[in-house]
């Protein structure tokens, strides 16, 4: 018969998994619907606290809602690039970009470990630490873009964050609509984003 002590002990370690604050969480789910289907993203806040965070604020201040995905980057748009890529990007609303946050300290590739693969989140940025509000989704596995990689002259990649976990065959759909050069004929409507838990 268990003893005091280890009755103790046990209802602590059951309270303890009871009561993990929510920041503690590992991942975060956000559901993004689009006027043609829904993507929902998995965060890694574990990994990738700052640029989640960041995401997750945008979500908050509603500031993706009326945005769009309105750029697709593929084999046949890059002509002048030679390390090409295979991406989706989207961004808040045009009309509210003076609400954007401050731009964030970039998490790269070689901080979190995490990789720019099939399906993966990442935001978008001009020069280390300038992300704000606009991210991309990876269309099958693209390593330049990780610390070290070719695609961006000062080798510090981008910040990647998070993966689809639902609705890939909509992202390499969005991949091959009509473009103007990389800028989609008609860019797709983000018509409601929300975070999946509290």
């Amino acid at each position: 018969m268990p003893n005091r002590s280890g009755r103790l002990l046990s209802l602590g370690l059951v309270l303890l998994a009871v009561f993990v604050p929510p920041t503690l969480c590992a991942q975060t789910r956000v559901t993004l619907l689009t006027e043609h289907g829904d993507i929902v993203l998995e965060l890694d806040r574990e990994r990738a606290p700052v640029t989640s965070q960041n995401f997750l604020r945008y979500v908050e201040a509603g500031l993706y809602e009326a945005g769009s995905i309105y750029r697709t980057v593929r084999d046949d748009n890059q002509p002048n690039d030679s390390v090409r890529i295979a991406v989706i990007q989207g961004g808040i609303d045009a009309e509210r970009r003076g609400e954007a946050f401050e731009p964030i300290r970039m998490e790269s590739t070689n901080e979190t470990g995490l990789r720019h693969l099939d399906g993966v989140l990442s935001m978008a940025r001009d020069r280390p630490d300038s992300a704000r509000g606009e991210f991309f989704i990876c269309v099958g596995d693209q390593p330049e873009l990780d610390y070290g990689g070719r695609r961006n002259p000062d080798g510090w990649g981008f910040a990647a964050f998070g993966r689809v976990v639902e609705g890939m065959d909509l992202v390499r759909r969005i991949n091959r609509m009509p473009a103007d050069g990389q800028m989609l004929t008609t860019p797709v409507r983000i018509l409601a984003i929300y975070r999946e838990d509290p």
